[in-house]
């Protein structure tokens, strides 16, 4: 799975900026201009896809809240990067 070696370079750059090795502004405009924010958002809106794709009946309220809150964590995802 890359999930774990994604989270290990993310806490790699928060390891550099904590012990002052990195500028804090210039990790996270890098991010930014990465598009990492996009990336991770757009996992949450495949995996809200998926959910909703194997429901068999489109109407289940647990399977459409869970399909939903994938949904925003994305939005709010892409959200916090507009704020930076």
């Amino acid at each position: 799975m890359l999930a774990p070696a994604a989270a290990g370079a993310l806490n790699l750059l928060a390891d550099a900026v904590r012990r002052g090795g990195a500028d804090h502004d210039d990790i996270v405009q890098a991010l930014k201009a990465a598009g990492v924010h996009e990336a991770f958002a757009s996992v949450f809106d495949a995996a809200s896809e998926r959910v909703m794709d194997a429901v068999e009946d489109p109407y289940d309220f647990d399977e459409r809240q869970h399909a939903d809150n994938l949904a925003g964590a994305a939005g709010d995802v892409r959200r916090a990067f507009h704020w930076l």
